[in-house]
């Protein structure tokens, strides 16, 4: 679930990329990445760094060139190193290549092993780097058809961009289209990322999103597009839509915003809070919906809506704190993160009954604190409503769950999660109304266009 960028512009793009990553965030906090060339011979420039997105104008100066691209990690394959930061880069008989890489490919171990044996050298532990070592090794002529011959042999997800020493952007998207990539356009130059609120954030034109098995090779003519792959039915990942992405981006046809709102709908219509009121008042002088901000606010308002119910805020995220705690990499950092990421008004909670909304529960770290918090500060009665099915199975493709036994759901049912919550009530929306909400009405009767293998188990061959 990292976050991609490339830029194709006239002479500022790393500075192009640089706003693109800090609106892709979101994506990955852990380490960022960018390499930019200038073109004229062998003049890679690239800054690597740990944490947030932070570049200032002397570093911004060192990176000169018309072309550039640009990563956030999140790891799902390697360690938390800087080494391991990307874009990733060597030296091939095509040149110098750079490489960013958002997904999982499932086989990089076994060709990393096969390859070692065979004389390669790596200098990371991430398996992006299987990339660039298959296409220096391809027996294929040209670079592109190296690059294809290259993802031909991986497994997995991935959607990728890649910056060639003449000059070229090359984005791609693997044939299931398990992750987003966006075309967008700036005063005539093209840029690629990986959800469209970069686009927005730079002010350029959203064209259109790569699709699923498409490969599109960006010069100084335009752009180029081609579909090598053999094409294979779409898996999107349906956690996107969920949680990952920013609500003001567009991902696989939907608008993010839109698609939470109708999945709060649904929710409220499958799982109201069940009143007991007394005589002369109604449910809105009793309950209250509080949305757990920042990507559960979507669907506490579809979810007040439909119950007329108010949408109050009894749980306020600092400002002063912005990591995400799902994406952080251990439980003590989740937990701390928690504790640091929100506060209570304990003025509207004092006293209320309180139906918390929120998009998921992953692990359970930091639900158990929230609810802990909104008791402390008064609040009478705790409801949870969650705007996607229990998450029981973890993610091959690129969200950081390695085994079902850190997963909550996996190890109890709803009624076990509400007692170890300490809540009133806890109610997830169905499968099958989560499909509806992303516009297939007649799931499962109908081949869905998601991967929902977090919910199910049912993972897309690949």
């Amino acid at each position: 679930m990292c976050g991609i960028i490339g830029a194709f512009s006239k002479n500022d793009a790393a500075s192009l990329v640089v706003s693109g990553l800090v609106a892709l965030q979101h994506c990955g906090q852990e380490a960022f990445g960018i390499l930019s060339y200038e073109g004229n011979g062998e003049r890679f420039h690239s800054h690597r760094d740990r944490g947030f997105v932070n570049v200032d104008s002397a570093i911004l100066a060192r990176l000169a060139g018309s072309v550039a691209i640009g990563h956030v990690r999140y790891s799902t394959s390697g360690g938390n190193h800087l080494r391991n930061a990307q874009p990733c880069f060597s030296e091939t008989r095509f040149g110098g290549i750079g490489i960013a890489h958002n997904g999982n490919l499932l086989n990089a171990d076994a060709i990393r092993t096969d390859n070692l044996r065979s004389g390669s050298r790596f200098q990371s532990t991430s398996d992006t780097e299987v990339i660039l070592d298959l296409i220096a090794k391809s027996g294929k002529e040209t670079f592109m058809e190296s690059l294809v011959d290259a993802l031909g042999k991986v497994k997995g997800a991935y959607s990728l961009v890649i910056l060639t020493e003449n000059r070229h952007i090359i984005g791609v998207r693997d044939p299931r289209g398990f992750h987003p990539l966006s075309l967008g356009k700036k005063d005539g130059c093209y840029l690629l990322a990986t959800e469209t609120c970069a686009l927005n954030e730079i002010g350029a034109e959203f064209i259109r999103e790569i699709k699923p098995g498409e490969m599109i090779d960006i010069s100084e003519f335009g752009f180029l597009s081609l579909f090598p792959f053999e094409k294979k039915a779409c898996a999107h990942c349906i956690f996107r839509q969920v949680y990952f992405a920013r609500p003001d981006s567009l991902v696989d046809d939907l608008q993010v915003s839109a698609s939470r709102y109708r999945i709060g709908k649904i929710l409220a219509k499958e799982s109201p809070v069940k009143y007991d009121l007394p005589d002369g008042l109604s449910a809105s002088d009793v309950y209250f919906v509080s949305p757990v901000p920042e990507s559960g606010i979507g669907a506490a308002e579809g979810y007040a809506k439909v119950l007329g119910l108010r949408l109050k805020r009894g749980l306020i995220r600092k400002r002063s704190y912005t990591a995400r705690t799902f994406i952080q990499p251990s439980e003590a950092l989740r937990e701390d993160g928690a504790r640091r990421k929100y506060c209570t008004d304990n003025g509207v909670l004092f006293g209320k009954k309180v139906i918390l909304v929120d998009d998921s529960i992953v692990r359970g770290t930091t639900f158990k604190l929230l609810v802990k918090m909104v008791r402390d500060a008064g609040a009478k009665e705790v409801h949870i409503r969650i705007a996607s099915p229990p998450f029981r199975h973890h993610c091959v493709y690129g969200i950081d769950t390695p085994s079902d036994n850190e997963l909550i759901a996996s190890k109890m049912d709803i009624e076990e999660m509400r007692k170890f919550f300490n809540a009133d009530s806890l109610a997830f929306i169905s499968l099958e109304g989560l499909h509806y909400a992303l516009g297939e009405q007649n799931y499962p009767k109908e081949k869905t266009r998601f991967c929902n293998a977090c919910f199910t188990g049912n993972y897309p061959e690949l």
